[in-house]
């Protein structure tokens, strides 16, 4: 027979939580011997290791209560679901680790592999790093977020760059950042993609903008606040295809 102290350090967990355990009705508690302290045996040992790897395994207190009166079939059942659950728990953990490694390498979360190479065509096509990854950051937090929606827009997008007149439209958007936002050219660019975007799509509703979702009006707010230009070439262009 041993004392509480000792079954604690025994199995591994803190006198404190013995007594927690006595008082949930986990463990029952031993008669006291003359000297009036508590006496454990080995079949203490056995169950407190028990409730201790099911505790740790996430297992509500609650249920190890309901599980000392389980058959053992149903105690069976029991530790199989417990194990599928782990199992679920293990992947989700596998995953929530790949992304804080991507994010520790400075990669928020993995793009398509046409998306990816996507970007570097437009390094060499003549877009600034600003510009570049500026799109890599929206592109993850489209596919992150709505990645139907993202499956509509990047092929838009890839086949509207494949033509060297649009593209050349998206070249005068990324270098008008640093125009002043009064600056006539503003003005001439506004006109030339609205004219770009009747002609590409007539009366039908731009990709995206049926969408029931806030992302296309945050990524648009997110390129207009990196540049007052940016945010004047918005506006026009918005104007211009409202009338």
């Amino acid at each position: 027979m041993i004392t509480i102290g000792q079954l604690a350090g025994y199995v591994g967990v803190s006198v404190k939580t013995i007594r927690v355990y006595h008082d949930k009705g986990l463990l029952p508690e031993p008669e006291r011997d003359a000297s009036g302290y508590r006496r454990y045996g080995a079949r203490d040992a056995i169950d407190l290791i028990k409730i201790r790897t099911l505790a740790e395994a996430g297992v509500p207190l609650a249920r190890i209560r309901d599980l000392r009166s389980a058959t053992d079939e149903e105690f069976q059942q029991a530790l199989r679901e417990i194990d599928d659950e782990l199992t679920a728990r293990i992947r989700g953990l596998r995953a929530t680790q790949r992304r804080l490694r991507q994010l520790a390498a400075g990669r928020l979360a993995p793009l398509p592999t046409e998306v990816s190479a996507h970007l570097e065509h437009l390094t060499s096509w003549g877009f600034t790093t600003r510009w570049v990854d500026l799109q890599r950051d929206l592109w993850i937090l489209v596919f992150a977020t709505h990645p139907d929606l993202a499956i509509t827009l990047f092929p838009d997008q890839a086949e509207a760059l494949a033509d060297p007149a649009l593209r050349q439209l998206f070249l005068d958007y990324d270098h008008a950042h640093d125009l002043d936002a009064d600056d006539p050219r503003i003005a001439d660019l506004a006109r030339r993609i609205a004219e770009a975007t009747r002609e590409r799509y007539g009366a039908d509703t731009l990709p995206g903008q049926d969408a029931d979702s806030e992302i296309p009006a945050l990524v648009q707010g997110t390129v207009n606040a990196s540049s007052p230009a940016w945010q004047r070439l918005d506006t026009l262009i918005r104007a211009q295809l409202e009338t």
